[in-house]
């Protein structure tokens, strides 16, 4: 087993808002009856650190659903690589996590396994699509979860659950053996309760993945972005985060706007051998999108792809001064689910997040304090493309820093 590894193993953690993760036993049970977490849990799990995993990737020998009816019987001969990666360092899978319906969604409201649960927030939502990797952290049923992000799919839950994710560079971690969404916007990376395990998991799924010393957030220089955008209370969150780094500078950081249509047309060429004689088995929410995006013209898709291309190099032009970009991960905090299944939630819900994707810089998702509600705000630090290290460092720094009973700002 890895050190790394083995100190997450050992390591006893907290979130920065007071949330205490260690659960006794009793509570564990609890939070299994809910529900809705776990797609398939282990029964005899190997020793190792207790990992999640986000059923959208293979599993040999283990059901693996991708979220949907039509797979609930598929038990794959072969494990995905980023599972098998984690395995050979001493992680040990403890359960198949729910997720959203072929992970189309932001909500892991699971029309055939079940809504996944907000540990800490009852009756709101999860986030999606990797909403039971993060709930099961929360939970205190894993240690480390292994989730995907296509739109936000990592950052959004671990906002939602008050937990930490990456989503890494992308092509940094391999997606052989996961069921795609929209394959030059997807990405798989670590989820954990904070950001040191995350790093721990980045050693098991990138070889020679080195992380960067840093002494002191007076090092990184950061532009500030989108913080209009969000709710009071996780505006005022993330502002005193940001006011954590000495050298900070207001960014006025486009959206990736005109670029959608490329990601549902990804989307709509993943699907489209398998709609058609099995539409009637998609939950009605992502039947409707899969149908929009089999709409999507040659024509739209290139001019969003050529779209795409622009926005990277404007905001290259604009950003790389910085060596990160800080923004709140989501403008609010956990909705009620009752009031998030709608296209208004999502596009609100992947506001700040889908843009990371465009670009495929790497991204933090890391728990700054409570906002609405009393309900964790979450700050996204945001990298160079390749600088998933220095990101890592300065969340570290970061998460040090809002833990500190004197929480001392900048001047």
């Amino acid at each position: 087993m890895r050190a790394g590894a083995a100190a997450c193993l050992r390591r006893s953690t907290s979130s920065p808002d007071g949330v205490a993760w260690h659960r006794d036993r009793a509570e564990r049970a609890r939070l299994r009856r809910i529900g809705g977490i776990w797609i398939t849990e282990v029964e005899q799990p190997a020793d190792g650190i207790r990992l999640a995993v986000k059923d959208l990737f293979d599993t040999a020998g283990l059901t693996t659903t991708y979220g949907s009816v039509i797979f609930s019987e598929h038990v794959p001969a072969e494990t995905a690589e980023a599972v098998q990666r984690l395995e050979d360092a001493g992680y040990a899978n403890v359960g198949k996590a729910n997720l959203h319906e072929f992970a189309y969604g932001t909500t892991s409201l699971n029309v055939h396994f079940g809504a996944v649960p907000n540990p800490i927030a009852p009756g709101r939502i999860a986030g999606g699509s990797s909403g039971g990797s993060a709930a099961a952290l929360a939970a205190g049923l894993a240690d480390a979860a292994l989730g995907t992000d296509s739109g936000g799919s990592i950052r959004i839950p671990s906002a939602c659950c008050g937990t930490v994710g990456l989503k890494p560079s992308y092509g940094l971690v391999p997606l052989d053996g996961c069921f795609p969404l929209a394959p030059s916007f997807d990405h798989a990376g670590p989820m954990a309760r904070d950001v040191a395990d995350c790093a721990a998991m980045m050693h098991a799924l990138v070889p020679g993945f080195e992380e960067q010393a840093l002494e002191s957030l007076e090092e990184v220089r950061i532009g500030v972005a989108w913080l209009e955008h969000a709710d009071p209370g996780v505006r005022e969150r993330v502002r005193e985060a940001t006011e954590l780094f000495p050298r900070r500078d207001a960014l006025d950081l486009p959206f990736a706007e005109g670029t959608f249509p490329l990601f549902m047309r990804e989307v709509a060429d993943v699907h489209r051998a398998l709609f058609p004689d099995n539409a009637d088995a998609y939950g009605a929410e992502v039947r409707a999108k899969i149908e929009r995006c089999l709409e999507v013209s040659d024509r739209d898709a290139e001019a969003a792809d050529k779209t795409r291309e622009l926005y990277r190099e404007h905001v290259a032009e604009l950003a790389d001064d910085f060596d990160l970009i800080v923004t709140p991960t989501l403008p609010i905090v956990a909705p009620p689910a009752a009031e998030a299944e709608n296209d208004a939630f999502r596009d609100q819900l992947t506001r700040f997040t889908y843009p990371i994707n465009v670009l495929g810089r790497p991204a933090l998702a890391l728990p700054c304090g409570p906002a609405e509600d009393g309900l964790p705000a979450s700050a996204q630090l945001v990298g160079r493309q390749g600088e998933d290290s220095l990101v890592l460092a300065a969340g570290a720094l970061l998460e040090t820093a809002l833990a500190s009973p004197d929480r001392g700002r900048a001047a």
